[in-house]
């Protein structure tokens, strides 16, 4: 009896936070859940209506969109976040373009509609965020830059490495005694200055210009 007191006493004291112990860490990670789509949402507890698990209702909300209004069918305990991938199939609006406004206050991703009021045939009005839309395009095309880079830069590195296999081979024929006819010697010296060249003319960034720049010290 002593040992059951005393694990009820323990977890009672990490669910309140006491003592700091990382039984509290463990509970405070355990309120969040991942939504399909990646989501980091605030879990929810259907044991919390006196252990009943009763399925969430459908709700129909009318989300405003410039001068267009849109009926979407979606569950009363949803995130904003799972709206916005609805709307994003109407609008054509990324999602992370979105700001959803309700009660004239934005909503985040990862709140609840039923926890903010929202009920079956609220109002909730759609604006495009020019700022997000921004970052998200720079960053679209900085990657798409990067991966370019890497690209171009991996097509240098196959021809430098077809070239140092000649090198080696001139090397080899030179050590033994062979003569090697210059004119051979000058192409092969021509082809890396070409891919140097190249190289010069690649703007990278990150990894790739990391990969970049070894691939200049070995065509030295």
């Amino acid at each position: 009896m002593m040992r059951t007191k005393a694990k009820s006493s323990a977890k009672f004291a990490a669910m309140n936070g006491g003592g700091g112990s990382p039984a509290a860490k463990v509970v405070e990670v355990e309120d969040w859940e991942v939504r399909p789509g990646g989501m980091l949402v605030q879990k929810r507890n259907p044991d919390s209506e006196g252990g009943r698990s009763v399925p969430a209702p459908t709700i129909r909300v009318r989300v405003k969109y410039g001068s267009a209004y849109h009926e979407v069918l979606i569950g009363s305990q949803a995130s904003f976040g799972e709206l916005k991938k609805l709307l994003s199939e109407r609008t054509g609006l990324h999602p992370m373009d979105q700001k959803l406004l309700f009660k004239d206050k934005e909503k985040e991703s990862a709140a609840f509609l039923d926890t903010s009021g929202v009920k079956d045939r609220s109002k909730i009005v759609l604006v495009e965020d020019p700022t997000a839309q921004a970052k998200r395009v720079i960053e679209m095309r900085r990657n798409a830059k990067m991966e370019r880079a890497s690209k171009s830069i991996s097509e240098v590195s196959l021809e430098v490495d077809k070239l140092a296999g000649q090198v080696k081979s001139l090397e080899s024929l030179i050590s033994k005694g062979t003569k090697v006819a210059e004119k051979e010697v000058l192409n092969l010296i021509e082809l890396l200055m070409t891919q140097l060249i190249k190289l010069d003319g690649i703007i990278a960034d990150g990894d790739a210009k990391q990969q970049r720049r070894l691939l200049v010290v070995l065509t030295d």
